[in-house]
């Protein structure tokens, strides 16, 4: 009718209840659920979910195994097309943490009625670009009708079954390194909540959308020893690690001066900017993690954050610690030691 204002389009973060990795049902929860399956894995099943590893591994020949992986959860940015990158490259990192190459994708989509497909084509083009940027084909997928939009794959890939990088090998005296920052939780909350600034915006979604494909390729390349590798993602540096050390039968020693942090993210945690997921994922550790007395718990809530396509997380003898480093580095690729693995009963101290 004349004189009726036009209705404002939903910003896609507007449509989501919480955002990207932190979308995540709670570990303890999860936990709880796979405990009661009883499940019997065959000889081939090299990897299952037993050790909350990022990939399933089946070997098919002597010198073949497949990786698969899925992955998928509502907007985290408003830019439909950065949206879409980012699911993709969050999967395809399952791949490259299990020392595997991908092959080929499926996308999977939930999409509302309401909003327009041009919307739907930009998602999809997104993670078209960065499938194209790994090297592989999206082959098909699945769609349904959802009032929350989502997006994301399901990845395939292959793997020689005497070099699948597994969470669960770190070994006493090992170095951990990190290559990317935290904090993209955080971030993404307060793009959710309109608190981002412009800078902050723009350097999550570059680092949300970076592949870890470089980084995965010189952690499986052979020129130095890695003894486990996972990524970072919705449980946060401290839920992956700890599931390092869980599956590993080790305990961790992190250093908090030496893990990287995105820049205003501290300020924001400080005031509350947190996601649900991030808290979560803090009160599940909390049992198994030792803090320096005192530390504020914003600075927690830090090393617990949501993380979505964050860095590889990588368990290295020492003594390749510095070849790894330096060939992490001459590769373009961020590298952090950030802490060291002893003997103990699983757990992490957190010094600094």
């Amino acid at each position: 009718m004349a004189g009726e204002k036009p209705v404002k389009a939903k910003r896609l973060t507007e449509m989501s209840h919480c955002a990207g990795c932190a979308a995540k049902l709670k570990a303890g929860d999860l936990a709880r659920v796979l405990g009661g399956l009883k499940t019997a894995a065959p000889p081939q099943a090299l990897v299952g979910f037993t050790t909350s590893d990022d990939a399933a591994v089946y070997q098919l020949a002597p010198g073949m195994a497949v990786v698969e992986t899925v992955d998928f959860f509502p907007p985290l940015v408003d830019d439909p097309f950065q949206f879409g990158a980012i699911a993709a490259a969050n999967a395809l990192s399952d791949l490259w943490a299990m020392g595997a190459k991908p092959l080929f994708a499926l996308n999977l989509v939930c999409f509302p009625e309401e909003l327009p497909l041009k919307v739907l084509q930009k998602i999809l083009a997104g993670g078209q670009s960065k499938a194209d940027e790994a090297g592989i084909p999206i082959l098909g997928g699945h769609s349904i009708r959802d009032p929350e939009p989502k997006y994301g794959m399901a990845v395939t890939g292959v793997v020689h079954p005497k070099k699948v990088l597994t969470n669960a090998g770190a070994k006493p005296g090992d170095v951990l390194i990190l290559t990317k920052p935290v904090g993209t939780g955080i971030a993404t909350t307060a793009i959710k909540r309109g608190l981002a600034s412009k800078s902050l915006v723009k350097r999550v979604t570059a680092q949300m959308t970076t592949l870890n494909k470089t980084a995965g390729e010189v952690f499986a390349s052979g020129a130095f020893k890695v003894n486990a590798l996972t990524d970072v993602t919705g449980f946060g540096l401290l839920g992956h690690l700890l599931e390092m050390m869980t599956g590993s039968k080790t305990k961790a020693l992190l250093d908090l001066e030496r893990i990287p942090l995105i820049a205003e993210v501290p300020g924001l945690a400080e005031d509350g900017v947190v996601p649900g997921g991030t808290k979560t994922n803090l009160a599940h550790v909390k049992p198994k993690v030792r803090f320096p007395e005192g530390l504020p718990e914003h600075i927690q809530w830090l090393l617990a954050d949501a993380q979505t396509n964050g860095g590889l997380l990588a368990s290295v003898p020492a003594r390749h610690a510095l070849k790894a480093v330096q060939a992490l580095e001459k590769a373009g690729v961020d590298a952090a030691l950030i802490g060291e693995v002893q003997a103990g009963r699983p757990g992490i101290d957190v010094v600094g």
